[in-house]
């Protein structure tokens, strides 16, 4: 049988496309190169919309109308290539479920470091005013599974480059982009013009009554601006000069935004979010917030009581007066810079996993001012053995009992263990997640 719309990959974004697909009528076949997971499976299953697993058939994938692919499937896959050549159009899931969104209105939050947090603090301020919101993309529900089960007027979204890199008419209201730095590489050629260009992807589409809110304080934004004309209406946030457009600024301890010449600030000593890099995702989530119309004493009163998510400067618990703070989440040098810029105390710095190319001097002084200890944790962690040899002592281990008790000895009382790890986690974990629940696990086992 020839389906209209293949769908490769069956996690949430490719079940959840399956699912509306389904609802809209449309012939729909998931084809998963391994085996489908539990839950995925069984809601295949229910819905009768037919798979299979640990194969793709190319008599079947190559006949269809359109492909919606997974994010996690680069171009360079042999089944990819042969689309391609068959000129058969591939898309991302967002791009398939905007079409379906109807009158409804999207915040789209995408960058290196921070979108997570800041997606989420969004979407507590939106529903702390009582909009008829939800939270999708890459936390959540898959945009495509929202619109099919529950449609709602406004999706608050986190999106990675790799769903931007297969839009077409794809375009949110509200667009951020946290900031650029260099991440995820080896999936683009190890160019970071590349990787820059595809984050801009989000304002493909934009028009002149959109707004890109961007930070003015990243380099490679700028530069990307200085050589590119936008259409959108651009807001900016910065710590580094007071802002007379619409935006968001510092101002030594009040955080200020600007709308149409009003200001609002709040006192950054009141913000629930601790540290340099969370005023700036709490500025980007404020500007968002206020373009979308929402009331100040909402944003005031989210920015206040947030509470910090899971894996990202995640206090575990105190032992012997030792901190122990599960940022799992870091898997890039920029996201560990930032903790350790916020930090107070002597840190014993827990890093490791499978290296992205890391080049460890962006961490190097930071390093020397604020860690006693670093304790590797790793299959392979000889690229920060040679970074930091000689700087300050170095532990190496490869599980994660080892890094927790080692860490623990070497910390006194008003220290703090930090698991920074600044590099993926699959050498030794499912995946991040698991990295970071098997540290708190251990931690609370001392």
């Amino acid at each position: 049988m020839n389906y209209k719309l293949i769908i490769l990959g069956s996690g949430e974004s490719g079940t959840g496309a399956a699912l509306l697909a389904k609802k809209k009528g449309i012939s729909v076949f998931v084809s998963d190169k391994n085996l489908i997971d539990k839950k995925y499976k069984e809601e295949l299953l229910q819905n009768h919309i037919p798979f299979e697993e640990g194969k793709h058939s190319e008599e079947i994938i190559l006949n269809a109308v359109e492909i919606i692919k997974s994010p996690g499937i680069p171009h360079k896959v042999e089944i990819i290539k042969k689309a391609i050549e068959k000129k058969i159009p591939i898309i991302s899931e967002i791009e398939f479920a905007h079409r379906y969104k109807g009158n409804s209105k999207i915040v789209c939050i995408t960058g290196s470091n921070g979108k997570t947090t800041t997606t989420s603090l969004c979407f507590d301020i939106f529903q702390k005013a009582n909009y008829d919101a939800s939270l999708v993309g890459n936390i959540g529900y898959s945009f495509a599974r929202q619109i099919a089960l529950k449609p709602t007027e406004w999706y608050v979204m986190e999106i990675s480059s790799f769903q931007l890199d297969d839009i077409v008419d794809f375009k949110p209201d509200i667009a951020v982009i946290t900031n650029i730095t260099p991440d995820h590489l080896d999936r683009y050629n190890n160019e970071f013009s590349l990787y820059v260009k595809s984050k801009f992807q989000i304002s493909k589409n934009l028009k002149s009554n959109d707004t890109l809110i961007l930070c003015q304080d990243d380099p490679a934004t700028l530069e990307y601006l200085a050589n590119h004309k936008l259409t959108p209406k651009i807001q900016f946030f910065t710590m580094n000069e007071q802002l007379k457009s619409d935006g968001a600024y510092i101002n030594q301890n009040e955080m200020i935004f600007r709308m149409n010449g009003e200001p609002f600030s709040i006192s950054i000593n009141e913000l629930s979010l601790k540290g340099k890099h969370n005023q700036y995702n709490s500025m980007a989530a404020g500007i968002s917030s206020r373009v979308a119309e929402i009331r100040n004493s909402a944003i005031r009163e989210s920015l206040k009581t947030f509470v910090a998510l899971e894996h990202r400067m995640e206090t575990v618990a105190f032992i012997r007066g030792i901190e122990f703070i599960n940022d799992s989440k870091a898997t890039n040098l920029n996201s560990v810079w930032y903790a350790l810029e916020s930090m107070a105390k002597p840190v014993i710095l827990i890093l490791g996993g499978i290296d992205k190319g890391n080049d460890y001097a962006e961490i190097f002084d930071l390093v020397k001012e604020k860690v006693k200890a670093i304790v590797c944790l790793g299959v392979d962690n000889s690229p920060i053995i040679k970074a930091f040899q000689g700087v300050v002592h170095i532990v190496d281990t490869n599980n994660i009992s080892d890094a927790v008790k080692e860490s623990y000895q070497l910390a006194e009382t008003g220290d703090c263990v930090l698991l920074s790890p600044a590099c993926a986690s699959f050498d030794l974990f499912k995946n991040y997640e698991d990295r970071g629940e098997q540290f708190k696990n251990t931690v609370r086992a001392l």
